[in-house]
């Protein structure tokens, strides 16, 4: 790969954000560089890059940085044509899928919010996730999935968009933190378009290769915890 098209993502291992970037990139085929960061120890290249964030992703194409892992998405879809779109090209279309990926990012705060001390705030953090959910649930299923259902030909390595990229990211490991927090996020029985479509989505091969380790993941889930992370 040449200076001139070299492609190095900045990230960390059990980043949802740096997921979603690199799941992308596997996606459309496109040759990367990773680093790992330490956001304990923030490298030089960091601060050069990210110098109003101080954090990751940050995705270094022909020397200029991208940051923001939404923002990260559209540009790859927008520089790499070629492959699977992420984003559709109908206008009101790609409105919707911005809209519901916002949506999945407050989901991901919500679940953030899980770090909080005491049973109380846990308890409305956890209400919180439900509630985005069954909001969720019932957005796709008129949007995404208006059979009301998984059809064989939708979970697939070369259809998958922003929306499956967001939804591996954030709850693809939703059992580590069930494990963590000892809690129940995602239930079956009261949302049965999601969890089909992300039990779909962590047998993909693509999928599996960007998952972060699930008993590493649980265990950095509990340090934090124990250390009184707060959101």
């Amino acid at each position: 790969m040449g200076e001139e098209s070299k492609v190095v993502l900045h990230g960390m291992w059990s980043s949802p954000f740096v997921k979603r970037v690199e799941l992308a990139m596997k996606i459309k085929g496109i040759p990367f560089e990773y680093v790992e960061e330490e956001l304990s120890n923030k490298s030089p290249l960091i601060l050069k890059y990210n110098p109003v964030h101080k954090k990751v992703p940050i995705l270094v194409h022909n020397g200029k940085p991208v940051c923001e892992s939404l923002l990260i998405l559209e540009y790859i879809d927008e520089t790499w044509p070629s492959g699977p779109q992420l984003l559709p090209k109908d206008p009101y279309q790609r409105a919707k899928v911005r809209f519901w990926a916002a949506y999945i990012q407050q989901l991901l705060t919500s679940m953030a919010r899980l770090f909080n001390d005491g049973k109380e705030a846990q308890g409305k953090a956890l209400e919180e996730v439900h509630e985005k959910l069954r909001n969720l649930e019932d957005g796709v299923k008129e949007f995404y999935f208006p059979e009301g259902s998984i059809s064989p030909d939708h979970v697939l390595a070369e259809k998958l968009g922003i929306l499956d990229i967001m939804m591996s990211a954030t709850l693809g490991p939703f059992k580590a933190h069930e494990e963590a927090f000892n809690v129940k996020i995602l239930d079956p029985e009261k949302n049965p378009l999601i969890f089909s479509w992300v039990q779909a989505l962590i047998q993909l091969p693509v999928v599996k290769q960007t998952a972060p380790p699930h008993d590493n993941y649980v265990g950095l889930l509990q340090f934090l915890k124990q250390s009184g992370f707060k959101f």
